[in-house]
């Protein structure tokens, strides 16, 4: 495989939710070149959701809508059993309200990425990526909708070519993957990953060699256009800045996803 050259990294910021402060955006937005916006149903308020955008453009970041389901108290990564009809206005509702405060700010929204328990489902069930690139065709359709690079890979490019969309492939540089692809549970030991000098590599082989190893040891092949890094305590942050040194080190340009796809 050839190296590529570019590559983005995401990370999900505006979670703070009114007195609550989480995570580190002021920190973590300058290293990284998308950031995933929480848009009020899982995290984030209407002030939050104004600043972060103000975050994001002053480091010339990708502002991108991180819609998730309506659930602040599990912070939106509790499944529910809600109709792909119901799954639809949850997602325009929050697209459409970032949408207003960025445009407020002379801002054009990159991108779409589902949150937690949304994504997880839209995973399991094709059907529901088909349901949220139909609103991202219909809202915006340069619009990027983000998906799991991994299982599923053509049938979420045929979703994308139906909507006339562009779609961006994920990788999660500190997620355990399983030997199909799919992530290692957060409810498994071992999930998360926190050493600063083994998750860099592990982002080097994947963007060079289009291979990431498994919990089993096996390499599974993943070719991805954008890295999610968590952000969300100083050691994440730190972990971060790693990566990103490290790709830099080996000639990988860090640039918002919309520049290259």
């Amino acid at each position: 495989m050839v190296q590529r050259k570019m590559i983005d990294l995401n990370s999900d910021v505006g979670e703070s939710f009114g007195i609550y402060k989480l995570g580190l955006d002021e920190e973590v937005i300058p290293v990284i070149s998308s950031a995933n916006i929480a848009c009020g149903f899982h995290a984030g308020d209407p002030a939050v959701m104004k600043r972060t955008i103000s975050l994001a453009k002053e480091n010339g970041v990708g502002a991108g809508a991180h819609p998730g389901l309506p659930d602040l108290m599990g912070f939106g990564r509790r499944t529910m059993d809600a109709t792909l009809e119901e799954i639809k206005d949850y997602v325009i509702y929050q697209i459409g309200a970032l949408q207003s405060f960025a445009s407020l700010q002379g801002v054009r929204l990159q991108h779409v990425k589902p949150h937690g328990a949304l994504y997880n489902m839209a995973v399991r069930n094709v059907d529901i990526w088909d349901v949220v690139a139909g609103v991202v065709a219909g809202l915006d359709w340069d619009l990027i909708l983000v998906v799991l690079a991994g299982p599923n890979r053509d049938e979420l490019e045929a979703i994308a070519t139906r909507h006339s969309i562009r779609i961006a492939f994920e990788f999660f540089a500190d997620r355990a993957y399983n030997p199909d692809g799919s992530l290692v549970s957060r409810r498994e030991t071992g999930a998360v990953l926190h050493n600063r000098e083994e998750v860099p590599k592990r982002v080097i082989k994947m963007v060079a060699e289009g291979l990431v190893v498994a919990k089993d040891g096996s390499e599974v092949q993943l070719e991805a256009d954008t890295i999610c890094v968590h952000g969300d305590n100083p050691e994440a942050v730190a972990l971060v800045k790693n990566i990103r040194e490290s790709l830099t080190r080996s000639g990988i340009k860090v640039v918002p996803m919309a520049t290259f796809l």
